[in-house]
């Protein structure tokens, strides 16, 4: 397995606009969103998991779908980058907006 590479300033930069970019459109979704935070900010996956007071393998599970986050964690997540956790519409019926 490759060894993971520490992003340079501008990906991290990057990789913060692309995120909100995706939370703007409503395009956000996990397992996604996870590692696009982590990433947001440069981390590991054993970095991120420290920050937010959970296990590696919680964070791995997390990115990889397989988890079934509390919505403690979720908001953990989320105020690292300024997200609150909350519904969200998929799509406006036709019927609704008229």
């Amino acid at each position: 397995m490759a060894r993971w590479k520490k992003p340079s300033k501008e990906q991290i930069l990057d990789n913060r606009r692309n995120l909100a970019e995706l939370a703007r459109n409503g395009d956000l979704r996990l397992p996604g969103a996870v590692a696009q935070i982590r990433k947001g900010f440069g981390l590991t996956q054993e970095e991120f998991a420290k920050t937010l007071s959970l296990t590696r393998r919680q964070v791995a599970e997390l990115e990889a779908g397989t988890a079934n986050p509390t919505l403690e964690t979720l908001d953990k997540i989320g105020r690292l980058f300024g997200f609150v956790v909350g519904f969200v519409p998929r799509a406006i019926p036709d019927k609704i907006a008229e």
